[in-house]
């Protein structure tokens, strides 16, 4: 029952949101710009999630319209909603990922987590100070402070970190890393660029960049290369197509529907 479990958390996409980015370090207590021509406030994108054929859930990525103020600071809202559908809403997940996201450094100041999963239940707070380096952990009224280096991206400003790349510069096979904290561990995240190729969706064919996340051994995901990235070769660099290898099956997602992109799609 908890190996199912794990596999609906995953509907929440934090795969694929925390494990594809890279980090760059800027000069001691100061925060990075970055340029990016990616995304923007009010974008929203919709994805159908299957377990081998058999539709299981959905999941929506959103940036809200308005820019919010952090630490001084202006920032993205990013909303990541994971819910089971059909049969398989008998687990009645629904997971949230929040995050405040520097608009110019592509840095998180908040992140906050809600799973709700049948009687299973976690909520938790992450407050950013990248000028300390730390990391304020609040669950059930209990905080935690963690040291973490610079540059520390959380499930979300990852992925929003990766959008904004040039992927002209790197080398077929390059692999590119960052460290990422969550639910109180830091982790390096490693992933290879895979080149280009092209993929059918149910807007066309597009062409796309492939990323393989490189996964330490675990009894949840089959392989080192248990995780397969489509994201669209254009402006937007969003992800069109995913594909994972479990233990015991394999799942995909596939967009489903979008709004409020920056850009238009190269639909073939």
């Amino acid at each position: 029952m908890r190996r199912i479990i794990n596999l609906y958390s995953f509907i929440g996409i934090s795969g694929l949101l925390g494990l594809l980015f890279i980090a760059s370090t800027p000069p001691e207590n100061t925060y990075r710009t970055l340029r990016q021509d990616s995304f923007q406030a009010g974008e929203k994108y919709h994805y159908k999630i299957k377990l081998s054929f058999i539709p299981v859930g959905e999941a929506d990525v959103s940036v809200h319209p308005s820019i919010f103020t952090l630490n001084n600071r202006p920032c993205y809202r990013v909303n990541v909603l994971g819910r089971t559908t059909g049969l398989s809403d008998y687990f009645k997940v629904r997971n949230t990922y929040r995050s405040f996201v520097d608009t110019a450094a592509i840095l998180p100041h908040r992140f906050v987590f809600s799973a709700r999963e049948r009687e299973y239940k976690k909520d938790q707070v992450l407050d950013f100070d990248h000028k300390r380096h730390q990391v304020i952990s609040t669950e059930k009224e209990e905080e935690k402070t963690f040291q973490v280096p610079t540059n520390v991206h959380d499930l979300i400003s990852g992925y929003y970190y990766l959008r904004t790349l040039d992927y002209k510069k790197l080398a077929n096979g390059q692999i590119i890393s960052s460290p990422v904290f969550f639910d109180g561990e830091l982790y390096n995240m490693r992933v290879k660029y895979a080149g280009k190729g092209e993929v059918k969706t149910r807007f066309g064919r597009i062409k796309v960049i492939k990323l393989t996340p490189i996964l330490p051994p675990n009894k949840l995901f089959d392989g080192e290369n248990g995780i397969r990235v489509w994201v669209s070769d254009d402006k937007n660099r969003v992800p069109v197509r995913l594909e994972v290898d479990f233990k015991i099956g394999g799942a995909s997602m596939e967009l489903d529907n979008y709004s409020g992109n920056k850009h238009a799609f190269n639909w073939i």
